[in-house]
């Protein structure tokens, strides 16, 4: 179920959708991105249990209002800046919200901001508060948010973004020197795992994938080696909670 994607060609698969009246690029990356800016009634039947990863581009002055998703989710912010809540946001940010966590506002800044909205499942559209919080369930809030990091090569070998918890949640980003590889975190230990190249280039089946590719990994995924480029590699993994088993 692993897939992975170039900037060049998930932005060949953008589409514009209307938030509040402001017009926001969504450029797909894994799964199916968005349709629309806001949940429809009865919008849940035309969706499936596959990710959904997609890079958010956030024009100059435009505000998301708060709001909560039915999944798991992750937000890395890559470029301009802006707000989230009271929090001022540069690249790289990363936060993790889970299903039914209201969250927000979005101020974009001056320059616009962009952020990769990274789910764990296929999501039918952002609930506004508070005209929505009758659908909010209870007990499953829970909300992270890691402090700007710089993106280049220069740092230790292994930051840690977000410490590892017993369900398997954790941000980590690996530097790799030049030519050099490691072998990735077992996306086994969790719910799935998101990988994103923040400077450098990851090789992986003959190919180089550059700055903003991103790559999916689900539990059943073998662990992968993570190999550089010639500039390197920063790599940013973020892994999701393990799901929830039904009990009958």
């Amino acid at each position: 179920m692993a897939s992975i994607a170039s900037l060049a060609e998930a932005s060949a698969r953008q589409r514009t959708v209307d938030v509040h009246g402001q017009a926001y690029v969504l450029h797909e990356f894994v799964g199916a991105a968005p349709l629309r800016g806001t949940y429809v009634e009865g919008s849940e039947a035309t969706g499936d249990r596959r990710p959904q990863g997609f890079l958010v581009s956030q024009p100059p002055g435009a505000v998301t209002p708060p709001h909560f998703h039915d999944t798991d989710q992750f937000q890395v912010f890559v470029a301009g800046d802006g707000h989230f809540g009271k929090m001022a946001v540069a690249p790289v940010t990363v936060q993790f919200a889970a299903g039914h966590t209201p969250y927000g506002p979005i101020r974009a800044g001056a320059k616009g901001v962009q952020y990769y909205t990274l789910r764990q499942r296929w999501d039918p559209g952002a609930k506004y508060m508070p005209a929505m919080r009758d659908r909010l369930v209870r007990g499953r809030q829970r909300q992270r948010l890691a402090p700007a990091i710089a993106s280049g090569q220069a740092g230790p070998a292994l930051t840690t973004l977000m410490p590892s918890e017993q369900d398997g949640l954790f941000a980590d980003v690996y530097r790799v020197p030049a030519g050099e590889s490691l072998i990735g975190p077992d996306p086994a230990g969790g719910g799935g795992q998101y990988q994103v190249v923040l400077h450098g280039a990851l090789l992986l089946a003959g190919r180089e994938y550059g700055r903003l590719s991103v790559r999916y990994a689900a539990p059943e995924d073998q662990q992968v080696a993570l190999r550089a480029g010639s500039a390197g590699l920063v790599l940013l993994v973020m892994q999701f909670p393990r799901e929830a088993v039904a009990v009958a």
